[in-house]
């Protein structure tokens, strides 16, 4: 059978939609590789949340088309955000693509690679090429994400729990690219952990667009209780699980329920993703945000009340159309009044069909660098001290496997979602134990295992 290579832009939700084709492509007999050069087919699964992401997934593809002097009946394939955006441009605009396949249909990548591959295998040399584009939107897409590739000894999983986002914030593409809001039953979200669990899995994390908002349009409160709480108690619940995180959340979806669940649920992990965007209400407003700096700085306070040691970090866009340096010192003040233990810095950037696309007074690119800069120094400061005062104690730590900056070491990660790097063996990977942390580097944790 034919050998795919898959490389992934974007989010963990794209990680997950990739491992989901992935499954489905073995189960087919095809064989995965990590060499494009190896490959018979090479797909890339596209991010449209930053211009980046998309210039680098097409000049990657543009790159790539040189293979096919080599091999004639390589097939070359988008997959995910930007190939729904973009559809049958990308064949278009780009001559050697084959296949484009949206957000709602990675459960059908299997079948177009048989038709395609079956196509090429018929053909005359003379015979037009053939390619493949389905965007279409497809009726319980959610349910399909549910399989999983598990290496040797991997101990944590992403779990998708919904599909799509109707938030419609005025830079965001996401609900262009994955469609509207639509969750996942609970009692399979819970079997599919249990199925993760009895594989050697210790730590989930349920993935969705806005994670919290889970279940909002499908099911019903109980006992005052929302639906995505419920689901947190029913996974919680799972035996043999230890760790349970979720990502990302809005400021808007943490009720009262939410934030108790984090003083009542031993499994729910002391770190919250928790986007601000901008600490300027004015912008907060301009970007339909739905909450005020204030409000978000108290429920900082409430759930860093709730869960001591709780760690926070969040996502930020420096330079927003309309943006002012008194705009951007009422964000880099809450930044520091804050404090976070990490965040992800974004210059703005147009997205087509959005409305912060056509607002007036777009940013200097120059603006936005030097605002970028600045804050990345903000939260540098912020995360390097948080890490500083770990040094000397122990913590919890889950083993995942060689460190990615030196693979004669061992890394895991803490319940606060902090990396720790130490000296151990094979047999403590997707073990839980006990670091002691004897000095840090501002960003990585270095330690000592309690136990050998």
């Amino acid at each position: 059978m034919p050998k795919v290579f898959i490389k992934t832009y974007g989010c963990q939700m794209n990680e997950r939609d990739s491992e989901q084709v992935a499954q489905m492509l073995v189960a087919r007999g095809y064989e995965l590789t990590p060499r494009e050069e190896e490959a018979d087919a090479i797909l890339l699964n596209t991010c449209s949340v930053r211009d980046m992401a998309e210039q680098k997934a097409i000049g990657k593809m543009g790159m790539m088309g040189k293979l096919r002097e080599r091999k004639p009946e390589l097939v070359f394939g988008f997959l995910g955000c930007m190939a729904q955006s973009r559809g049958a441009e990308l064949v278009r605009d780009l001559a050697h693509v084959d296949l484009v396949v949206g957000t709602q249909k990675f459960h059908r990548v299997a079948d177009h690679l048989d038709e395609i591959f079956e196509k090429k295998r018929a053909a005359r040399m003379d015979d037009p090429r053939f390619s493949i584009v389905d965007v279409a939107e497809e009726a319980e897409s959610q349910e399909t994400i549910r399989d999983h590739v598990l290496d040797d000894g991997q101990a944590t999983a992403f779990v998708s729990i919904m599909q799509g986002c109707n938030m419609h914030c005025t830079f965001c593409i996401v609900p262009f690219t994955r469609g509207a809001e639509r969750s996942r039953r609970i009692g399979e979200i819970v079997d599919e952990v249990r199925g993760l669990v009895a594989r050697g899995v210790k730590e989930v994390t349920l993935l969705g667009q806005i994670v919290n908002l889970y279940g909002r349009h499908e099911f019903e409160k109980r006992g005052g209780i929302s639906p995505f709480v419920q689901l947190l108690e029913a996974v919680n619940d799972v035996e043999g699980l230890e760790r349970l995180r979720f990502t990302s959340p809005h400021p808007i979806g943490f009720h009262e329920d939410l934030i108790e669940a984090f003083a009542r649920l031993p499994k729910l992990v002391e770190h919250v993703h928790l986007p601000l965007q901008s600490g300027s209400d004015r912008l907060l407003k301009a970007m339909h945000r739905g909450y005020t700096a204030a409000k978000y700085f108290r429920l900082v306070e409430k759930l860093r009340a709730v869960r001591p040691g709780l760690a926070i970090t969040t996502d930020v866009i420096v330079g927003f159309p309309g943006e002012t340096e008194d705009d951007y010192a009422e964000t880099r003040a809450l930044v520091e009044r804050i404090g976070f233990d990490n965040a992800f810095i974004f210059r703005y950037s147009k997205r087509r069909d959005t409305p912060a696309a056509e607002m007036p007074d777009q940013v200097p690119e120059s603006v936005k660098e030097a605002r970028n800069r600045d804050l990345l120094a903000v939260i540098d400061a912020s995360a390097r001290s948080r890490h500083e005062a770990l040094v000397g104690t122990t913590v919890e730590i889950l083993c995942e496997g060689a460190s990615k900056t030196n693979p004669d070491r061992l890394m895991g990660r803490t319940r606060t979602n902090k990396i720790v790097v130490f000296e151990g063996n094979a047999r403590q990977v997707g073990q839980i134990f006990d670091v002691k942390i004897t000095r840090t580097t501002g960003f990585t944790l270095y330690g000592t295992p309690a136990l050998l």
